[in-house]
């Protein structure tokens, strides 16, 4: 009984803590196209991080020079998210690090390690929630395929915001999920204006409502009084397994235009949209949040790639096409077309058996602007 009084308390304490999240939901939204000066934090994070984060810097530097000599733009580099400096500290963001990030406007992040175990959360997790980026973003595009699809995750809440806070009885281990109004009305707002703004006709909603019936049927029914708003689109749900299938049938996933669903699903279903596209390291990402922003690769650090001695030879097209969503956030939109078409347009790709490296690829980018 003693062990079922603790959980309970644990479990009233975590209610509060999301009782007061949503009380402080609400913030003023950065006007990046009225902004005299943009603040551009570069976090390098753990394994390959450094290295793919180091040479997207350069190509920052080289496309936004004139800025950066004019004072308009500012890169900072930011210290101290390594995974030996979170557990010593014992947080998944050291306190002078996170004061750090927010001095800036918008954070280019290499991948972070999570520890296996334990109850130290991830550092991404622990910077959506931070800075309160609701709106996981992330595009997968094949044209040869007919396929363009633009991903809206949740992401601060679902499994992700309470995973590390479950509790354990004997012989039981109880792990929890929230789901709140607000946080669901925006990132669905975020989808439906996103698909307007873009000429998109369809939004689908992904849940497992048949099953997480409180949670999900609140996410699901929640989107539909947004898309009410907005007559021209279509919303349909899906079901996040049938979904999965989905997007490797053809010609039904052609018709998938924008996604937008809970936090959990958005992880799983993103990853293997990113594959189909040509793999993990092909795919950006963005975390939006009104005052915060952050852009990183989808994929981990890769520490296997680190033992082998193949750093070097980490592709950068993930943290590329994050920072080419940066330039498009703080409406430096021509900068990112000169990217992406130099990256479309580059004659060389990242291989180890053809001795061409990470920063061999970034030179050649360059080369291309």
């Amino acid at each position: 009984m003693n062990e079922l009084k603790q959980a309970c308390e644990a479990f009233e304490k975590l209610i509060q803590e999301q009782l007061d999240r949503i009380a402080n939901m609400n913030c003023e939204k950065t006007d990046f196209a009225t902004k005299k000066t943009v603040t551009i934090g570069v976090v390098d994070g753990d394994g390959i991080g450094p290295i793919i984060t180091s040479q997207a810097t350069r190509v920052l530097k080289h496309l936004l020079a004139d800025e950066v000599e004019k004072g308009t733009i500012v890169i900072k580099e930011i210290n101290g998210l390594t995974i030996e400096n979170r557990m010593a500290q014992g947080k998944a963001v050291p306190d002078d690090v996170l004061a750090e990030i927010k001095t800036c406007d918008v954070l280019l992040k290499g991948p972070t390690t999570t520890p296996h175990g334990g109850t130290m959360e991830s550092a991404n997790v622990a910077l959506r929630r931070e800075l309160d980026l609701y709106a996981n973003v992330r595009p997968v595009s094949i044209p040869e395929k007919n396929i363009d699809w633009m991903f809206y995750r949740e992401n601060t809440e679902g499994e992700y915001v309470l995973g590390s806070r479950g509790v354990e009885l004997p012989g039981m281990a109880v792990d929890f999920k929230v789901t709140t109004d607000l946080g669901t009305r925006r990132i669905a707002r975020a989808a439906f204006d996103y698909a307007r703004q873009n000429g998109k006709n369809h939004v689908a909603i992904v849940t497992k409502a048949n099953i997480m019936k409180k949670t999900d049927g609140k996410f699901t029914s929640i989107c539909h009084e947004i898309a009410a708003e907005y007559p021209e689109i279509t919303a349909d749900d899906y079901y996040i397994d049938i979904m999965t299938a989905n997007l490797l049938k053809d010609p039904l996933r052609q018709q998938f235009k924008v996604f937008v669903m809970p936090n959990l699903y958005g992880d799983i279903i993103t990853d293997e949209a990113a594959q189909i596209q040509g793999g993990v390291g092909t795919a950006g990402s963005a975390n939006i949040g009104d005052k915060f922003a952050m852009f990183e690769a989808i994929h981990g650090s890769a520490p296997r790639m680190i033992e082998r001695g193949m750093g070097d030879y980490a592709n950068p097209d993930s943290i590329l096409k994050a920072a080419a969503m940066l330039l498009r956030h703080i409406c430096r939109g021509e900068a990112a077309e000169k990217l992406e078409n130099a990256m479309s347009a580059c004659p060389v790709a990242v291989s180890y058996d053809a001795g061409v490296t990470c920063m061999d690829y970034a030179d050649a980018v360059m080369g291309l602007l």
